[in-house]
């Protein structure tokens, strides 16, 4: 499969891919352990999975080196999609802390 045809589509696809580079210039995962993870995901993709294929390798990762289990991702997750529906258009969204 290839890279869709413009870079991002959405914020978040920037964002999931700026975090990537960011933990790999912190010397969190070089690239050819991204690669090991990644490529078999992607391979036979459809182009429109891309990114979401992205953000899942990324959990995959974070749980690989104990930065975070996949539970607490999409517990944050979750409580960041709330704090965005109940905040109104061009409001900072704020997120309350975790119970």
């Amino acid at each position: 499969m290839n890279a869709p045809d413009a870079p991002f589509e959405e914020p978040w696809q920037a964002q999931v891919f700026a975090f990537t580079v960011a933990l790999n210039e912190a010397g969190q995962f070089d690239w050819s352990e991204w690669a090991e993870l990644f490529g078999p995901r992607v391979q036979g993709a459809e182009a429109q999975d891309y990114w979401t294929i992205w953000s899942e390798a990324l959990i995959a990762m974070l749980e690989r080196k104990g930065i975070a289990r996949a539970e607490d991702v999409q517990a944050l997750t979750e409580r960041w999609q709330a704090a965005a529906r109940a905040t109104p258009h061009g409001t900072p969204i704020v997120l309350e802390a975790a119970p």
